[in-house]
């Protein structure tokens, strides 16, 4: 027997609205990308950033740092979930219940298999597009980091650093 919908969702944005919470999608140039459970290393790299800012934050209250799974909600067509993400205090007003609302001032994303190539090319030019400042990209096995500054809303790259986000917004360089 074939079921049909009373009212089937008419977009991706109803579609991703209509998902379970915690659900590991994103909605990333109108397409939704499900991924699975990062592998611990990955989890190991993700903890050690966000708590190296947290410790930053307790002794100079810049702003908020969030950790995946938080809905950034950029457009209707882009809703993604960066692993760490770092709210300036002046752009508070961008957290909301459901997620953030905006660009962040800062977001890392740690490289997994199944998502590194969204990482560096999708993501990428998503962040650039919407305005987030900085963007590191952390690979979890080297824990070399390529960071992206935005100048006039065009990322430049910066050296690589090995086990270390050097940040403007931050004022330091966090070690993990």
């Amino acid at each position: 027997m074939t079921q049909t919908l009373l009212h089937p969702p008419k977009s991706m944005l109803e579609v991703w609205e209509t998902l379970p919470e915690g659900t590991l999608c994103q909605l990333i140039n109108n397409k939704l990308i499900m991924s699975p459970a990062p592998n611990v290393r990955h989890q190991e790299v993700v903890g050690e950033i966000y708590f190296a800012i947290s410790l930053l934050l307790r002794k100079n209250p810049l702003g908020k740092v969030l950790i995946a799974p938080t809905d950034v909600r950029l457009s209707n067509q882009n809703i993604l979930q960066p692993d760490i993400l770092f709210i300036k205090n002046e752009n508070l007003y961008k957290i909301k219940e459901k997620g953030i609302e905006r660009a962040p001032d800062l977001v890392v994303e740690v490289l997994s298999p199944a998502t590194s190539q969204l990482d560096y090319e999708e993501k990428k030019l998503i962040y650039e597009r919407f305005g987030v400042s900085e963007y590191f990209i952390v690979d979890p096995g080297s824990k070399s980091v390529d960071s992206y500054f935005l100048k006039e809303g065009i990322y430049e790259e910066q050296k690589t650093l090995t086990g270390k986000i050097n940040s403007k917004i931050l004022g330091t360089k966090i070690s993990f």
